[in-house]
């Protein structure tokens, strides 16, 4: 390997085990990142089911239908 290759590989060497090193030996930080993890769950899963439907399959059955609709409703706005 090339002294440029050793560099960045032992670069990001250093920064795996930075991370790996600080959440090993959180106590606090450790029930924060759970906390923040079951947010992010919440809002781009549930929330997306609940605000998000699937508009297109009720209004349409084929893919051609779904372009037409698309298609229209773009031109006609």
């Amino acid at each position: 390997m090339s002294e440029n290759q050793e560099n960045k590989q032992g670069f990001w060497s250093r920064v795996f085990h930075l991370y790996y090193d600080g959440f090993r030996s959180m106590t606090v930080g450790k029930t924060l990142w759970l906390i923040i993890g079951i947010k992010l769950f919440i809002f781009f899963v549930i929330i997306k089911f609940l605000f998000f439907p699937d508009f297109l399959n009720t209004k349409c059955d084929s893919e051609q239908a779904k372009t037409e609709y698309v298609r229209h409703q773009l031109t006609n706005r």
